[in-house]
Formats: structure tokens, sequence, C-alpha cells
């Protein structure tokens, strides 16, 4: 990206830090810089790669055609992958495909235990706790639980 078109998050941080005030929502400059924050997101939506976050380790990318979950083979029956549904044994299952190509089982969750998202103090001890922050493997049942909050 060129120095002109950063974006407008990165304008309002820039403003910020000059110590500047942000522009009033009812301002032609609130309206101007949305206008060019809009048409910078319709360039962006031509390229591959809609959003992207180093923090959160997340990239959502844009495919020609849809992706659905796609289905596989489990002790044989057919069963959908990377879909978490309700557990029979822990609160939750989801069945991925683990580095060699197999398809296991991930059971995760404590049965009874209520998932308390909204509040924020309870996500950021869980996710401390459970070191959220790091990368875990796809097989993993850290990986599915840090997913969830």
């Amino acid at each position: 990206m060129n120095e002109q078109s950063k974006g407008l998050w990165h304008n309002i941080r820039a403003k910020r830090a000059r110590g500047e005030k942000p522009a009033h929502k009812n301002s032609k400059a609130h309206k101007d810089a949305v206008a060019a924050g809009k048409e910078i997101n319709k360039k962006a939506k031509k390229e591959s790669v809609l959003f992207r976050s180093n923090k959160l380790r997340l990239e959502i990318v844009e495919h020609s055609e849809p992706i659905l979950f796609k289905e596989a083979e489990y002790q044989g029956r057919k069963v959908k992958l990377n879909k978490p549904m309700q557990g029979d044994v822990k609160k939750f299952k989801v069945y991925v495909k683990n580095p060699k190509g197999n398809v296991v089982k991930v059971n995760f969750g404590q049965k009874g235990m209520n998932i308390k998202k909204d509040n924020p103090g309870a996500r950021k001890s869980f996710r401390a706790r459970h070191k959220c922050d790091q990368q875990k493997p796809k097989t993993s049942a850290g990986y599915w639980s840090c997913r969830k909050w």
C-alpha cells in the first residue's frame, strides 16, 4: 500500500498519536473519511485477503466458490469436519484431520459449565489460563476451547 491509501484506521490512529481529537460524526471530515474507508474496502475485496489480524492469528480469505464443511468418514460413518457440535463424552466434540490425514474426534469443554463469553473478566482469565495467545494444533482440545472463547 502506498502512503496515501493505508486506510481509515491508520489515519485515525495517526491522528490520535498527534493528540488531535477525532472528527465529529456529523462533520464533513468524518463523512469524507468514512467514504474513503469504504472505497478502500471495495478495492480490498477484489484481493484474496479480506481481513488479517496478527494479534488473533486470523486471516479471512475470499474464495471464488463457497467452502462448505467438508465431509469425511470416521469409524464407518460420514461426519462433518471442523464443525463443533454437542458432545457425548464432553460438552463439545469436533472431527478434524490430523497431519497424517486420519480423521480424529476431539472432545473438549466441561459438561454443566457455561461459557461466559460476555463477561470480559472471565473471558480474559480463561484465555490467559489456557494460553490462547499461543498457537496450538487443530487436533488439540485447547485449540477448539480457545476458539469458542
